[in-house]
C-alpha cells in the first residue's frame, strides 16, 4: 500500500528541535498507540484521509521551503511513513521525524533527522519506550525529554547518564506545557550544567496550543 491516513499538512514555523524558528512543511499522519496524559494532539488519533503518497508529495511541493517534519500522532505506526521520508529526501528537503520512541528506527532512512522523545515517568507511557532506539542514533540525530515535574528532571538525567546521550546526539529538554514552568527547568539545568538545549514549544508562545500551527 503506497497510501498514507494523514491528519493535516500545513505551513509554520518550527516550534521546536534544532531548527526552532525556522519555517517548515509538517506532515502529521494519523493514529498513536500511545496515550500520553500532556498530548497536544490527540485530534490526530483517529479521522484523517487516506492520501496516495505522490498526492502528499504534490502538497509539499506547494510550499518553497528547505524544511519538512513529519510527525504524528505516532507517524511509524503507518509503515508507508519509511518510503515517504525516503521520497522526501531524494527531493533535497532537509527532513525530520518526530517519534514517540515507542517504536523502532531501525529502518528510517539515515539521511533523516530523528527526534526520538523519551516518555518520562509523568508522561505515563514510559513503561512503552523502546531502548534499543539508542543503539540507532547517529550524530544528526535528536533526543526530547518532555518534563513534568523534578522526579521527571531527575529521571531524565539518569537516562542520559546511563546510555550517554550528550555525547551520541543533541539532547532536548522541554517543560510540560500546562505543568512545568520553562524558567523552572532552565534553573535546574544551570545549576547541574546539564549539555542539553532547553526548548519551549515557540509555536505554542506565538499562537496558543491550537491544531496546523
Amino acid at each position: 500500500m503506497d497510501r498514507l491516513r494523514i491528519s493535516e499538512i500545513f505551513y509554520s514555523l518550527q516550534g521546536e528541535t534544532r531548527t526552532v524558528g525556522l519555517p517548515t512543511v509538517f506532515v502529521r499522519l494519523t493514529g498513536c498507540p500511545l496515550r500520553c496524559q500532556y498530548c497536544d494532539t490527540a485530534y490526530a488519533f483517529q479521522g484523517g484521509q487516506w492520501m496516495e503518497k505522490e498526492a502528499v508529495l504534490a502538497e509539499v511541493r506547494k510550499y518553497t521551503v528547505r524544511y519538512v517534519t513529519v510527525t504524528g500522532g505516532e507517524p511509524l505506526a503507518q509503515k508507508s511513513c519509511l518510503s515517504l521520508l525516503t521520497r522526501l529526501c531524494d527531493e533535497g528537503y532537509e527532513v525530520s521525524l518526530e517519534t514517540s520512541g515507542a517504536l523502532s528506527v531501525a529502518q528510517v532512512d539515515p539521511r533523516v533527522i530523528k527526534v526520538v522523545d523519551v516518555k518520562t515517568p509523568g508522561s505515563s507511557e514510559s513503561e512503552k519506550n523502546d531502548w534499543a532506539n539508542f543503539a540507532h542514533l547517529l550524530p544528526h540525530d535528536q533526543i526530547k525529554f518532555v518534563i513534568c515535574d523534578q522526579a521527571d528532571y531527575e529521571w531524565a538525567k539518569q537516562i542520559m547518564d546511563q546510555y550517554r546521550l550528550a555525547s551520541r546526539c543533541h539532547v532536548l529538554f522541554s517543560p510540560s506545557y500546562h505543568q512545568l514552568k520553562a524558567g523552572e527547568l532552565a534553573d535546574w539545568i544551570l545549576h547541574d550544567q546539564l549539555p542539553v538545549r532547553l526548548q519551549i514549544q515557540l509555536h505554542k508562545y506565538l499562537w496558543g496550543d491550537v491544531a496546523g500551527k
